[in-house]
């Protein structure tokens, strides 16, 4: 199991650290970390502190995704989502969530605001050519399957 140094920023004492809701769960949850309440008025974006810096391995990720409850009863959703930290970044993780409902939302101290996926990646090299090998796809896109 991979371990990540993390830590807890003045304004996160007191929250749980990110963790697994259930066994099968890809996504860590991330807690609120804001002092009382805050409102997303509709139709406006705001900044949602969590807490928490992370250090990921070289090679790693953190994905920062929308929770679906969340999306479906509220239509709350993180608007880059998703965010991506990078190994190199040490800063607090912050949320970018966008209110697209008709009434505003208010976002408590310890709400569960988001997930955060750690995955692997790989960096390239480019290799230019002037053409590519064929697929049976081709460059079809936008709808090439007639959905």
């Amino acid at each position: 199991m991979l371990k990540v140094p993390i830590r807890r920023l003045p304004h996160g004492e007191g929250l749980p650290l990110p963790e697994y809701v259930s066994s099968g769960a890809a996504g860590l949850d991330l807690y609120a970390a804001v002092e009382g309440s805050l409102t997303i008025k509709s139709r406006v974006t705001v900044v949602v502190p969590t807490g928490i810096s992370i250090a990921l391995p070289e090679g790693y990720e953190g994905q920062v995704r929308p929770r679906s409850g969340l999306a479906l009863k509220h239509n709350i959703g993180i608007i880059n989502a998703p965010g991506t930290i990078d190994s190199d970044y040490r800063g607090e993780i912050m949320l970018i969530m966008t209110n697209f409902s008709d009434k505003d939302y208010d976002i408590r101290r310890g709400d569960r605001v988001g997930q955060l996926v750690i995955a692997r990646y790989e960096r390239i090299e480019w290799k230019e050519t002037s053409e590519l090998p064929p697929t049976d796809r081709g460059a079809g896109g936008f709808g090439h399957s007639g959905r």
